[in-house]
């Protein structure tokens, strides 16, 4: 149901198409749950984005990565030591998914999920969305060695994805912290 009653009906359309992405993925996004779940008039999705679904899937995508980017670069950002960033981030992703109580997930991740080969563009834009994660996640780690905070950075993010996965099947959020844990320990010996 429409929750962002203030916002005009384009930003209500994005806010649905990102809601409706992270619970089901772009199977769970099509036109009618869109106009639906954000009370926008029908016409208005044409008007807006003449393109259809793959315009406003792309556009949502954006703004939901750009989301992610400050929300991780805010969790790790308050703390110092590597450990304690890696705890940082992982306990912020354990409370994102019990706030919204295990049926959200990585709007990103659930999307690549439903990539047929003839979304080659949307793809890419996914790639760039997991790309500009693992680089923000990289320049908070000062490790001796370029390629292995690179890797690190691509492991996080690896861990991040699968423990949404666990937390939305396990309905716990407890996936996210024990791999903070680990990678936490991990980080710490890297120094």
């Amino acid at each position: 149901m429409n929750t962002n009653t203030g916002l005009g009906s384009r930003e209500r359309m994005i806010e649905a198409t990102i809601a409706l992405m992270r619970r089901s993925g772009l199977s769970g996004a099509g036109i009618n749950e869109i106009i639906r779940e954000s009370g926008a008039p029908k016409g208005s999705v044409y008007h807006f984005f003449p393109n259809g679904k793959l315009q406003i899937a792309t556009e949502a995508l954006a703004i939901y990565s750009q989301r992610v980017l400050d929300f991780m670069d805010q969790a790790m950002a308050r703390k110092r030591l590597p450990g304690d960033k890696v705890r940082a981030l992982f306990d912020a992703f354990a409370k994102r998914v019990e706030e919204g109580d295990f049926e959200q997930s990585c709007a990103v991740g659930t999307v690549t999920l439903d990539l047929d080969t003839d979304l080659e563009g949307l793809r890419v834009v996914l790639a760039a969305a997991f790309s500009e994660w693992a680089a923000l996640i990289a320049r908070h780690f000062d490790f001796a060695d370029t390629r292995r905070i690179e890797s690190f950075a691509g492991l996080v993010l690896t861990a991040i994805e699968g423990a949404y996965i666990r937390c939305r099947a396990e309905r716990s959020s407890r996936p996210f912290k024990e791999a903070g844990v680990w990678l936490a320990e991990l980080a710490e010996r890297r120094r």
